[in-house]
């Protein structure tokens, strides 16, 4: 898909989206790596820093154990995102599925909810079919990361992120 050299799109439409969501109980609030909530989600401000008694307190509110994804989950998912994009005709641009978060740069004819949604229930459902889910819950935390990439250089940043910034590529077999 080829879009012009414009800031913006006519009709205030993304020409992409970059999709983010995580395997349930990974990334807690107060963790040592830092996280964001909706009282503290202003697009480039800092994570909040580490803090035990909201995360020890996150941690107690859990109802199960953390979703790690294997090498045999990891493969489901890829392919419940292509199946997704192809039928939906959305453009995937780039994923990169990790041990505890998927990323993806999808062009889609709707609003990212849709999007995220789409993504994390194929996923869930290409798991189960693979044997590799099999609890009535879901393997994802409640909601995800949806920002709408408005440029060109947005969406090449965005397919760079994805693709190189996600540390070493993962084992197609788990040790």
């Amino acid at each position: 898909m080829t879009y012009p050299h414009q800031e913006f799109s006519d009709d205030h439409t993304p020409i992409a989206y970059l999709i983010t969501f995580r395997s349930y109980g990974t990334w807690l609030h107060g963790d040592r790596r830092g996280s964001v909530d909706r009282f503290h989600n202003t697009y480039g401000t800092p994570r909040l820093p580490r803090n035990l008694p909201r995360e020890r307190r996150e941690r107690s509110l859990m109802t199960r154990p953390p979703v790690r994804l294997n090498a045999k989950r990891r493969v489901a998912i890829e392919l419940g995102i292509r199946e997704t994009c192809k039928i939906r005709k959305w453009e995937l641009w780039a994923f990169n599925i990790r041990t505890n978060h998927v990323h993806s740069v999808v062009t889609a004819t709707c609003g990212s909810k849709k999007v995220l949604a789409a993504l994390k229930a194929n996923a869930t459902r290409t798991m189960r079919e693979w044997n590799c889910w099999s609890s009535e819950n879901s393997p994802w935390s409640y909601r995800g990361s949806r920002r709408s990439l408005w440029t060109e250089q947005q969406l090449n940043a965005a397919i760079a992120y994805v693709l190189y910034d996600q540390g070493e590529p993962l084992p197609e077999e788990d040790e």
